[in-house]
């Protein structure tokens, strides 16, 4: 029995999706990955097509979808031979952070533009020397007035150079609870004390633009705050069960290209002189990563039914986020086993998905951060 239900509407979205990778993502791969970035202009064709913010009311320029339209693009997109397109960062984890806390003048000041694509966005939590500790981020934010000086630095920032606006997460120095002293910040590209690094020369991803953010006495509109000072780490926690939700969703849809590729190398260049030898224990390699495949589908096609629902699913999420990320990796080394020397060559595709998936462990919090969320949950 199937978990999910789709209706007719969604699989019409689903053969419209696929027809638009196969056309416009597939052909442009090389490209992007060559010049490590996503143009600017192929964004707005996605918000022309529809397939930016797709759970964004229509009041906001969005398609007032359910989230399962989120969860059909993210397949459809993890199907192809990159994983830098940050279309789901953008739609499903950044943009959820303004509609759900902006002021009503900042959600119709913005929305409208990342439903468009004019308006990519950004989430600047990392710090350069702090990692997955929130709490000790150094970035500053003072209030002066009507106004807020930012001072600090980000780095592993995805959309980072594209990003027209960045929501930036910073703690005010008379606080001493550290839980208690973060705010979330929109800062536009161009604001005076805002600079984009370079693109960082990542070991995969190549088509993600990834950057460090500096703020130097960077002046912001108060108005500019999300939520209530003081509440950003509690936001963060809300809403990193999406984001872990996604990024599990994201490993187990490339897993399963990834497994249908292996498949049909295994089966053109298998057996008497030819280069993979057709043996008991690359088969056995198979039906074993097939089974990780099917196990991990079906345990997040539950927590996206659950998700949808509203229901408190952060242990089940964190789990999910770092079995689906080290079962990707396992999966790709026995690919690359497989494959044997043609492995070595950028001409397979495994090579390329090697590089990219080995670092969806430290997304969203690292896997030794959902560990610790389940244990302490579970009373240990």
């Amino acid at each position: 029995m199937d978990l999910i239900k789709y209706t007719q509407e969604h699989k019409l979205f689903r053969k419209r999706v696929k027809d638009f990778v196969k056309k416009e993502i597939t052909p442009n791969i090389e490209q992007w990955e060559k010049e490590k970035i996503v143009p600017t202009a192929f964004w707005q064709m996605m918000g022309k097509e529809g397939l930016l913010c797709t759970t964004l009311p229509s009041e906001y320029g969005g398609a007032d979808h359910d989230l399962l339209y989120s969860v059909i693009l993210m397949e459809e997109c993890a199907k192809t031979n990159q994983s830098g397109l940050g279309v789901f960062m953008h739609s499903d984890v950044f943009v959820p952070y303004i509609f759900a806390f902006g002021s009503d003048d900042i959600k119709k000041k913005y929305l409208p533009g990342c439903a468009s694509g004019e308006i990519i966005t950004a989430l600047a939590m990392t710090e350069p020397d702090v990692g997955s500790d929130l709490a000790s981020m150094g970035t500053t934010a003072v209030d002066d007035g009507d106004e807020v000086i930012i001072n600090g630095a980000k780095i592993f920032i995805s959309n980072g150079i594209n990003c027209g606006i960045v929501v930036v997460a910073a703690r005010n120095p008379e606080i001493e609870n550290p839980y208690g002293a973060i705010s979330l910040y929109i800062v536009e590209d161009g604001t005076p004390g805002f600079e984009k690094g370079n693109k960082l020369n990542k070991l995969g991803m190549h088509s993600q633009d990834t950057a460090e953010l500096f703020f130097t006495n960077c002046r912001i509109p108060k108005k500019n705050t999300l939520g209530a000072k003081g509440a950003g780490f509690k936001m963060m926690m809300e809403k990193l069960q999406q984001e872990r939700l996604f990024t599990a969703l994201w490993a187990v849809s490339k897993a399963e290209y990834i497994l249908e590729q292996v498949m049909e190398i295994y089966r053109k260049n298998s057996g008497a002189g030819k280069s993979i030898p057709k043996s008991q224990s690359n088969q056995f390699a198979i039906v074993e990563m097939a089974t990780d495949v099917k196990l991990g589908r079906t345990f997040l096609d539950k927590l996206i039914v659950e998700h949808i629902a509203k229901k408190n699913i952060v242990d089940q999420t964190s789990m999910a986020k770092f079995w689906a990320t080290e079962m990707i990796r396992r999966l790709t080394n026995k690919s690359l086993d497989i494959c044997g020397e043609a492995a070595t060559l950028e001409s397979c595709p495994m090579a390329r998905h090697w590089r990219d998936i080995r670092s969806w462990s430290i997304f969203a919090g690292t896997n030794e951060i959902m560990r610790t969320i389940v244990s302490k949950s579970m009373g240990l």
